[in-house]
């Protein structure tokens, strides 16, 4: 089982969702670390290859967990964010561009 690593603000913002769907995205994030793909996903390129987003929809919101697990040590969950809109928005990628960049930077050290 892979370990999780949370970038940022990741956790904080994931703890901040309501009880279901923090229970939800932990239950996703479990899938991940044992291999196995989430119930509900997609592919999220714009940001680097193999990042993908977990998609968790409640009566209280649509939540996504955004996260790479590409690397051999560990599953890098980059942000984690309430959707308000039908589109991702601006300020969400690249707040998981900059946690992709700098997980890319220490891995590299």
């Amino acid at each position: 089982m892979k370990k999780l690593v949370f970038a940022g603000c990741s956790l904080e913002n994931i703890k901040r969702f309501p009880d279901k769907a923090r229970r939800e995205a932990g239950f996703q994030l479990d899938r991940v670390q044992h291999g196995e793909n989430p119930d509900n996903w997609k592919s999220m390129n714009t940001i680097a290859s193999g990042v993908r987003e977990i998609r968790v929809s409640d009566t209280d919101g649509i939540f996504r967990v955004v996260y790479i697990a590409k690397f051999k040590e560990a599953i890098y969950v980059l942000h984690a964010f309430q959707k308000k809109t039908q589109k991702t928005s601006k300020s969400d990628i690249d707040a998981a561009k900059k946690a992709y960049k700098i997980i890319v930077k220490e891995r590299n050290k």
